[in-house]
């Protein structure tokens, strides 16, 4: 199932999605709700402090941790739905794709795919590509502490993860998704260009 009105951005860490949704958000104030994952919920905010290594949880448990943040930030109160219901287009940063790829480089591919398989797709996806070395370098240079997952060996393990499961998805011709890839390593006026005509042909609608 496609959820009308809901787009994603994915891509590895350092890829440039936050930029770009802050953008899109900042032109259309009025149109967009903009949000992330994990979320800003009790339950994202344990996997934050997972994910900047205050505690370390088995790999299979935060398998199902993002899993019951997504749930919670679909469907709970004031949730993607909502906001959708309420007449916004809502736009994430992240989604199940990122369990696909992150989760399945730590634990295999079995349990994410299957604690994810009933969420419903978006109606846009803006994958953003780029080479790990790349991506990396630009996290090193907001000097701040790294994530758990913000090592080269691991960045490149998760890019070839995401890369099978969007094929996946793009060969797929019945899903009703629709799959932008983005060259990440373009100017961030030449990508945002790019997002712009997406949107705007699905505001027009």
């Amino acid at each position: 199932m496609v959820l009308n009105n809901f787009i994603v951005f994915e891509g590895i860490d350092g890829s440039g999605t936050s930029t770009q949704i802050n953008i899109l958000a900042e032109r259309l104030p009025e149109k967009i709700y903009k949000t992330a994952e994990p979320t800003s919920n009790e339950i994202g905010k344990f996997l934050r402090k997972m994910l900047g290594g205050e505690m370390k949880m088995d790999e299979k448990t935060n398998a199902f941790l993002f899993a019951a943040d997504r749930c919670q930030h679909l469907y709970g109160e004031g949730g993607i739905i909502d906001q959708i219901n309420n007449g916004k287009i809502v736009i994430s940063d992240r989604y199940f794709f990122s369990s696909m790829a992150y989760q399945s480089a730590s634990c295999g591919e079995e349990l994410p795919a299957l604690l994810n398989s009933t969420f419903p797709l978006p109606q846009l996806l803006f994958y953003f590509v780029i080479n790990p070395e790349i991506s990396l370098a630009r996290v090193d240079a907001r000097n701040e502490k790294k994530e758990i997952y913000e090592k080269i060996d691991i960045q490149k393990k998760i890019a070839a993860l995401y890369e099978k499961v969007i094929s996946q998805y793009e060969a797929d011709k019945s899903s009703g998704m629709k799959v932008v890839r983005i060259d990440a390593s373009k100017s961030i006026k030449e990508i945002a260009a790019v997002i712009n005509k997406e949107i705007d042909s699905i505001i027009s609608k």
